[in-house]
């Protein structure tokens, strides 16, 4: 039976990549040496490394003075290294779920933090809106997507501060202006790599300003200046995020990867809104692309189970929702077919007529 995987990440990958790093992982570039274990600093590593940073600021169109680092951590360490190096007095921060919480946690211990709305008193269910940003902060901060609770934001705000954006869970699936932000992070377990490095961009210009001293490994300067070298870096997930990048240029770049996202997203939320049994989670205009949360109607709350059961049998993998929503998701990454989501909305289908 074919398994259609809708894990919210570490999540599906494109087929070509994974086949194609797995055959690096038993012989890379022919040196009959693993992936796995050559080192960091061989001559056949720096062009992997050259050739992913290369294709990322194409890719996104990154203008001159930003700096393209691989880190380790994942976004947990960037909620960290974020106000160690940019804060110096004041941050602002939109609060739209769980990862915006823990990103203003850890900023309340380098400064005064602002929060500038929150959507916590409905569970996250909506972005925030008619909410003004100071103009004497150094920074304002978004979540641009919202795995857990399906919101997301998909469009560059317009605020008179430099911004900065994690977006672990949908880079690379629109064009971004990069100019309007300080820097972005993700993790790469979404839309780039498999699980074990970290994206950051860093506008060169703004680094140095903070004024506390910074450990040796939180400092972006040491990482900018050593082209993401100065440690051992996690060779075969950057190696993966190559081979995805290849496949997101071939595929029609980051257009491409906007258009299907609207395909999928109209096909789900499509079926979700006309299936007596489902509702959506959260408002119309604020539904996520990447994570598609839904729940059973009030009225077939006892369904939850048998449908999540039925699913699974039927080859959908990953479609439990989280704790904090309940219900279902559907997690839509750029790998993500049309072909599979068809195949949740036929399970929808045929679950609504049996029942």
């Amino acid at each position: 039976m074919k398994k259609y995987n809708f894990n919210a990440g570490p999540s599906i990958l494109p087929r070509e990549v994974i086949e194609n790093t797995a055959k690096q992982c038993l012989d890379f570039n022919g040196s009959g040496l693993s992936l796995m274990e050559i080192s960091h600093r061989a001559k056949d590593f720096q062009p992997v490394v050259d050739e992913a940073v290369a294709l990322i600021k194409e890719l996104l169109q990154i203008p001159e003075g930003y700096s393209v680092l691989f880190l380790g951590g994942g976004a947990s360490l960037e909620f960290c290294m974020v106000p160690y190096n940019f804060l110096i007095k004041k941050a602002a921060y939109l609060n739209t779920g769980t990862w915006s919480k823990k990103a203003i946690k850890e900023a309340k211990l380098f400064g005064e933090v602002v929060e500038v709305a929150s959507s916590a008193e409905s569970n996250f269910t909506y972005i925030p809106k008619g909410w003004s940003c100071p103009t004497d902060v150094d920074y304002l901060h978004v979540t641009t997507n919202n795995t857990i609770f399906g919101t997301e934001i998909r469009t560059d705000l317009d605020v008179p501060v430099p911004m900065i954006a994690d977006m672990s869970s949908d880079i690379f699936s629109r064009p971004v202006d990069v100019s309007k932000y300080d820097c972005i992070y993700a993790g790469a377990q979404k839309n780039l790599a498999m699980a074990g490095v970290t994206l950051v961009i860093v506008k060169d210009e703004k680094l140095g300003r903070a004024p506390r001293q910074i450990p040796t490994m939180l400092d972006y300067r040491t990482h900018v200046e050593k082209g993401s070298m100065f440690n051992t870096p996690p060779v075969v997930p950057i190696y993966c995020a190559l081979e995805t990048l290849r496949w997101l240029k071939n595929n029609g770049g980051l257009e491409a990867m906007d258009k299907l996202a609207h395909e999928r997203a109209e096909i789900l939320y499509g079926e979700i809104d006309r299936n007596k049994l489902f509702r959506g989670t959260v408002k119309e205009e604020d539904r996520s692309l990447m994570n598609i949360c839904f729940v059973m109607n009030d009225e077939y709350a006892e369904l939850e189970k048998p449908f999540l059961e039925y699913a699974m049998s039927k080859g959908m993998v990953g479609i439990k929702g989280h704790r904090s929503v309940g219900g279902f998701r559907a997690s839509c990454y750029n790998a993500q077919t049309i072909e599979g989501v068809n195949a949740l909305v036929q399970c929808m289908k045929e679950f609504e007529a049996s029942h």
